[in-house]
């Protein structure tokens, strides 16, 4: 027999027990229902967890903290840094360096001067740490490959530079521009007006002071959940080093020769999230154990998720199992109905397979329709709950097909893996009634009225 002629036979027998094939179906549409629904609450809640958990920061990122430096360990200096670069997942690392010597140079621009926070960062990192900005774009390599005499402002520091002849008694700096009431206009537009970067001496010093001119590409956009925070000005750390050098020959200041430098902070950034862990303790293996990042926070939180998902899923797969029962009853019910068919068919030639296989299609055509219809239900009751239970939007797909829609979200695994585990669940429900099917005698089939 023909595997078509399986399938109509198949589909006939069906049709014509409409009233029982709906109602096993109707089963299977609560329980495809159940699991999917169920398990998309669930994917909802991790994924409301995980953009509130991103709020706080960058879910990738592990800060390396080496204040209080380990001397039986290697210093956290740039040949730890590289090495720290080839480790597997890790896609950036950045230090971000504090000067030791705070105020070792004033940046000017006629007659206003910033004298605040200058952070040494790794400018190439900046665009892979998710850094913008609000005017003007993020530094390039100069034409000497490197990134001396670029500067970054924020939206924050602009406001930092000041007149040191028009300070009030409070100290504070003078705000040009705008009244009380509005958002004053930073005195100086860094894209625009010139720069220069002057190296400060002490009083004692009288060599001639060191300036360096110097370009602003952008402004970036004052975001708190970076780290390092935007809250200064930006320097590749290279360069801040050749500064502070200058600043020390200036005044005569000697380094310590026993003193190793380190960085006492530095930021490494994973290429996935799920690669967190795996990096962190690495790290902590090399000695670095003074180190923080989401993952003590999202894991806990990804556990619960986990369980309630898993709670979730098998209040549906309770659903779905009442469904199998029905299905099984139903084959059962089939069988005995069409014993004397079964009965004709085998005396007339047909192969067991082929009857065995035929009570399969039928019972996998149930679990399948049966899913489809629950799968299209879901997909209206999600969008449902998205629209009136407080989701961002009423959509359930984005472009990726990932199914983005706050409180229920129906990823497209989500809806294939019930699709198949549907079909399967007739299959499975069917299989034993099948087998019975073609262990009954053909005589003792014939002769049952």
């Amino acid at each position: 027999m023909r595997i078509g002629d399986m399938a109509r036979m198949s589909l006939s027998n069906l049709w014509k027990r409409k009233v029982r094939t709906l109602l096993t179906v109707t089963g299977v549409v609560v329980g495809t229902c159940a699991i999917v629904v169920m398990i998309s609450l669930g994917l909802g809640m991790q994924k409301t967890m995980q953009e509130s958990l991103a709020q706080m920061g960058d879910l990738t990122l592990i800060s390396i903290y080496n204040y209080q430096s380990n001397p039986d360990i290697e210093p956290l200096d740039d040949d730890m840094l590289d090495q720290i670069r080839k480790m597997e997942h890790v896609s950036v690392v950045t230090p971000s360096y504090s000067p030791e010597n705070w105020g070792f140079c004033t940046i000017k621009s006629g007659k206003y001067q910033y004298d605040s926070t200058i952070i040494g960062v790794d400018m190439s990192a900046l665009e892979a740490l998710g850094y913008t900005v609000q005017e003007g774009e993020l530094p390039k390599p100069n034409e000497q490959g490197n990134y001396d005499g670029i500067v970054l402002f924020s939206s924050e520091s602009v406001m930092n530079f000041y007149n040191p002849k028009k300070r009030n008694t409070m100290g504070s700096y003078i705000m040009m521009g705008g009244d009380s009431t509005d958002q004053p206009e930073p005195p100086v537009n860094v894209l625009e007006d010139k720069i220069e970067l002057v190296i400060n001496k002490t009083e004692e010093s009288n060599k001639k002071v060191p300036e360096y001119k110097v370009t602003c590409p952008g402004i970036l956009v004052t975001d708190w959940s970076k780290n390092p925070s935007p809250y200064g000005v930006f320097m590749d750390v290279n360069y801040v080093r050749k500064l502070e050098n200058e600043y020390k020959k200036l005044n005569g200041i000697k380094d310590d020769k026993n003193k190793k430098f380190a960085y006492q902070e530095v930021i490494v950034k994973v290429d996935d999230m799920k690669y967190v862990a795996e990096v962190e303790e690495a790290i902590q293996a090399m000695g670095y154990t003074q180190t923080n990042s989401m993952e003590s926070i999202r894991k806990p939180l990804e556990e619960q998720s986990r369980q309630q998902q898993m709670i979730f899923g098998g209040l549906g797969a309770i659903s779905l199992f009442v469904a199998a029962l029905g299905i099984t009853n139903t084959m059962i019910m089939s069988i005995y109905e069409r014993t004397r068919e079964i009965g004709v068919m085998k005396v007339l030639g047909c192969v067991v397979g082929n009857i065995r296989t035929m009570f399969l299609m039928e019972a996998g055509t149930i679990g399948f329709i049966g899913g489809v219809i629950g799968l299209g239900i879901s997909y209206l009751i999600s969008f449902l709950i998205n629209s009136f239970g407080g989701g961002a939007s009423g959509s359930i797909y984005d472009i990726g097909g990932m199914g983005i829609g706050g409180v229920s979200i129906i990823p497209w695994w989500l809806a294939l893996g019930a699709l198949v585990f549907a079909t399967m669940v007739g299959l499975v429900s069917g299989f034993s009634p099948a087998n019975r099917a073609v262990k009954i005698s053909a005589l003792t089939a014939i002769r049952q009225e």
